[in-house]
């Protein structure tokens, strides 16, 4: 596992809090977000870019601003975010380059994609402090990887050429003919081979589903070794993602990065209504993160 250069730890020192723990918001999603703002398939598919945005930049002001960094995406969210003065100049930001959604190949598999025209040049052109990639992985299925391999391989190189942090982030799934039980049963399994994946491709930082249990948090941070890794929440609901925080930090982890878990009921067509939430629901949910993020204090050598 090859160290952080001077520009990516300097990256990863600003997307951390001052306890050296990564604290970031993430509000990326756009397929997502339209079904939060909306039940009816007819009125999802009026909500355009532009509504998102707001909707983000909501996000960002009124709960990122509380913490060290904001993952937003690069279709609905930047330049605005800093050409308006929405971020804070004291809030780390991070712009991911997976797209919405995912094709399928004829085997069933989850086939990643990245957001046309949007590299590691543009991302510092558009205000970056780094950028994230989000590829699905099975560690079981090798076949499966290919495509979603050279995604990270290509996206890897582009920001090392470029000497600008990246977080790299994957997600499982269940495959056609695989039972719930059967899957959930393999879950620390694929966390673990998923990392292993990723380290192997240069990963410096990462960004992980919930490994399933201490143990297997204790597992992913043997395997990580000095590279920091910080768990997602997966849209869980809010009690659920404290637990998994709690046990996360205690078994290694550097940090969270979460998302629907702190905003998902709170947003709205009503922006201020979406405002008023944040406020109410989301900036104490994100105390109470921060709270068990502070006693637990992530090494702050784990940045190399």
């Amino acid at each position: 596992m090859a160290p952080m250069t001077t520009a990516e730890r300097r990256g990863y020192q600003q997307i951390c809090g001052n306890d050296g723990a990564m604290m970031v918001i993430a509000c990326d999603q756009r397929g997502g977000m339209r079904t939060l703002l909306s039940a009816d398939p007819a009125e999802q598919a009026k909500i355009g870019n532009d509504v998102l945005g707001h909707t983000k930049a909501d996000i960002t002001s009124h709960l990122a601003s509380r913490a060290s960094c904001v993952l937003v995406d690069p279709i609905c969210a930047v330049p605005q975010l800093v050409d308006d003065g929405v971020i804070d100049r004291s809030t780390a930001l991070l712009i991911g380059l997976d797209a919405s959604g995912w094709d399928t190949s004829p085997e069933g598999y989850r086939l990643s994609k990245l957001v046309e025209g949007i590299g590691a040049r543009q991302v510092r052109s558009l205000g970056g402090t780094g950028g994230k990639i989000m590829v699905y992985l099975r560690s079981d299925i090798p076949q499966a990887n290919t495509h979603n391999i050279d995604i990270l391989k290509q996206v890897i190189a582009d920001f090392a050429q470029e000497d600008l942090l990246l977080v790299v982030e994957f997600l499982t799934y269940q495959v056609e003919g695989e039972s719930k039980a059967e899957y959930q049963a393999k879950i620390p399994e694929l966390i673990q081979g998923g990392t292993k994946i990723c380290l192997d491709l240069g990963s410096k930082v990462l960004k992980l589903p919930y490994p399933g249990s201490a143990e297997s948090c204790a597992a992913v941070t043997r395997l990580s070794g000095n590279v920091p890794w910080a768990v997602l929440s997966a849209g869980v609901d809010h009690e659920t993602f404290l637990t998994q925080v709690e046990t996360a930090m205690a078994n290694g982890a550097s940090g969270v990065i979460a998302g629907r878990s702190l905003w998902k009921d709170c947003i709205s067509l009503d922006r201020a209504v979406t405002r008023q939430r944040l406020e109410t629901i989301a900036v104490p949910r994100l105390r109470e993160l921060q709270a068990i993020i502070a006693r637990h204090r992530a090494p702050a050598a784990k940045v190399a």
